[in-house]
């Protein structure tokens, strides 16, 4: 048992990691060209009423394995800790920067990442082409404002890292999804969510382009799935939580 719970495992890149890593789609594996960098777009902007100001700002749009969602990159920092996820603009009353993007005709999701933004379209109705330009210009124009992104009582989404509180099994699950698993679901913008381990079934939520991705279910069992299960043999299976189901699930225990 102590020997695959060893830091010094988790530093050893196995095949299957590896499999996720490679010119292949972070989520499960399929061979699929390395997303691009597809859009630059740069505007001289005026002094912004704090301290520090950017006379010009650089945004970058990184396609997703998820046709309906965008990663914006503007280049600077968006959230400094955790992320968060509005799957609709009433879920936005605590981020002035998605209340405006939702406020763009055809944007269905927002999701805040470390460095990045993932805007979710409505449907394969609303065109890219259409929607990107006025994704551009509010963020350029949130950014030049000086307002927070999040307000000071929002709280982003808790982190997966182990806590004194976790027997071994979570601790080990918790430390894989920290540290090897989200930071490569988050390069295709989106994220994982520890959610609780049970019966040998471990409990996760996917935000952001994992939402609505075609390609949900695959990624959880032949990349989440296969790698704890590498890792951890007590693991017997991931779940997914959906959204309905966690809310439901906080007002019982209210």
């Amino acid at each position: 048992m102590a020997a695959y719970r060893s830091s010094g495992v988790l530093r050893t890149l196995p095949p299957l990691l590896a499999a996720l890593r490679g010119p292949t789609c972070s989520y499960h594996a399929a061979v699929l060209s390395r997303p691009r960098f597809n859009t630059v777009v740069m505007r001289t902007l005026p002094q912004a009423p704090t301290s520090m100001f950017v006379r010009n700002m650089f945004i970058q749009t990184q396609d997703t394995p998820n046709p309906n969602s965008l990663k914006f990159l503007p280049g600077r920092i968006v959230l400094e800790s955790g992320t968060m996820d509005f799957a609709s603009a009433r879920d936005a009353f605590c981020s002035p920067l998605a209340r405006q993007l939702f406020r763009i005709d055809g944007v269905k999701g927002v999701f805040l990442g470390p460095d990045f933004i993932t805007i979710t379209k409505t449907n394969s109705d609303a065109e890219w082409k259409v929607i990107k330009p006025d994704v551009f210009a509010t963020i350029m124009d949130f950014f030049t404002s000086g307002l927070p992104v999040v307000s000071e009582d929002a709280v982003p989404s808790a982190d997966t890292a182990p806590s004194d509180d976790d027997d071994e099994v979570v601790a080990m699950i918790k430390e894989l999804l920290d540290t090897r698993i989200r930071p490569t679901v988050q390069e295709d913008g989106g994220d994982v969510l520890y959610r609780g381990f049970e019966d040998g079934i471990v409990k996760l939520k996917l935000q952001g382009s994992c939402t609505s991705c075609p390609s949900s279910i695959v990624t959880l069992k032949n990349g989440i799935q296969n790698m704890l299960q590498f890792y951890v043999p007590e693991v017997e299976g991931v779940e997914q939580v959906k959204e309905e189901v966690e809310d439901v699930e906080q007002e019982a225990q209210r």
